[in-house]
């Protein structure tokens, strides 16, 4: 029985598809208020993080509580490309993106062989590791005091300055890196990752090589990640050890689950609903923090996969696919 709600979306899903890129298109246009354009401006970014974490936690099924490692590798190659160099930022993206993979595949290596929670611990302990670094390697992070006046985005001599164009940087940096994500998962490493997280002995015995899907995917969400880190540091200016903590790490695995493991549109959902909230609370003070953890916990009684966690839209359209055929073949009957 497929979910009215989810049926609603495979049928208009063209309709909506153009209802919401028109509302992305015009968004800074309608909201002037540069507040609420850097509101949106960081939910997108949390959007490629959110993304990114899904392939690991949601399609590979290992929770990881190291993404914001990631995420600070890329700002900091970022930013000491671009106060050390002058380059711009299509150097300082790629040079981001390639350190943050040459990372995933120092930890993939050896730790991906690890399974359940041995490699969660280990990733929350590589994230402790490379904040400890960035807190003490004064000569080249600056330590606690951070690395300042770091330059806005600079693509072939054009700066992006306002608020506006950052947006749509951002917005680029999403389309970016839900094509890469869709394309992973709807692929053959998709197929193969996915039966790897349901049953990893069954998977190896159909002649499918468990380690190298796994690494790959691995390396890949590292990158998306360290591309975020990148705009994360253009965008503010201003990095420190402090940005890049576990907790960034929780509270991106809090945005997969919330959205639905797995699910790539849970993770648009997630990244945005859970950076707008804090913000819509702000003014309630000290309640503010008690009642964004209620709405979580009650979320999690209510519906534990998260929102969309148990919605396959491929599935649920090849099943309507289905029963259409057979609703025509039983008319011309």
């Amino acid at each position: 029985m497929i979910d009215k709600f989810s049926e609603f979306l495979l049928v208009h899903k063209k309709l909506l598809l153009c209802l919401t890129l028109a509302l992305t298109a015009v968004f800074p246009f309608v909201f002037t208020s540069q507040y609420v354009i850097r509101i949106a401006t960081i939910a997108l970014m949390y959007v490629v993080l959110t993304l990114s974490l899904n392939l690991i936690s949601g399609m590979m099924g290992q929770v990881s509580f190291g993404h914001s490692a990631f995420f600070g590798i890329g700002a900091y190659a970022a930013a000491l490309t671009v106060t050390r160099t002058g380059l711009g930022a299509e150097v300082s993206f790629l040079a981001a993106i390639l350190l943050a993979g040459v990372f995933g595949a120092l930890l993939g290596l050896p730790v991906l062989r690890l399974k359940g929670y041995y490699f969660t611990i280990v990733t929350m302990v590589f994230c402790e590791i490379i904040r400890i670094v960035e807190l003490n390697w004064m000569s080249v992070t600056r330590g606690p005091l951070g690395i300042m006046a770091i330059g806005k985005p600079s693509f072939f001599g054009f700066t992006l300055r306002s608020q506006t164009q950052l947006y749509f940087l951002a917005v680029i940096l999403v389309a970016v890196a839900y094509l890469v994500v869709h394309n992973i998962m709807n692929s053959r490493i998709g197929n193969a990752i996915m039966a790897i997280r349901d049953d990893e002995l069954a998977a190896s015995s159909m002649g499918i090589n468990v380690f190298k899907y796994k690494v790959m995917v691995f390396v890949i969400a590292s990158m998306l990640a360290g591309l975020a880190g990148a705009f994360y540091a253009q965008y503010t200016g201003y990095i420190d050890p402090t940005n890049f903590s576990s907790v960034k790490s929780n509270e991106m695995l809090l945005m997969v689950i919330f959205g639905g493991l797995g699910n790539a549109f849970g993770s648009f959902v997630g990244a945005i609903v859970l950076t707008i909230i804090p913000e819509l609370l702000r003014g309630l003070s000290i309640y503010r923090q008690l009642i964004y953890g209620g709405l979580l916990v009650l979320l999690m009684m209510v519906r534990p996969q998260g929102l969309f966690g148990s919605v396959n839209f491929k599935y649920l359209g090849q099943r309507m696919g289905m029963g259409a055929k057979e609703q025509k073949g039983g008319e011309t009957k």
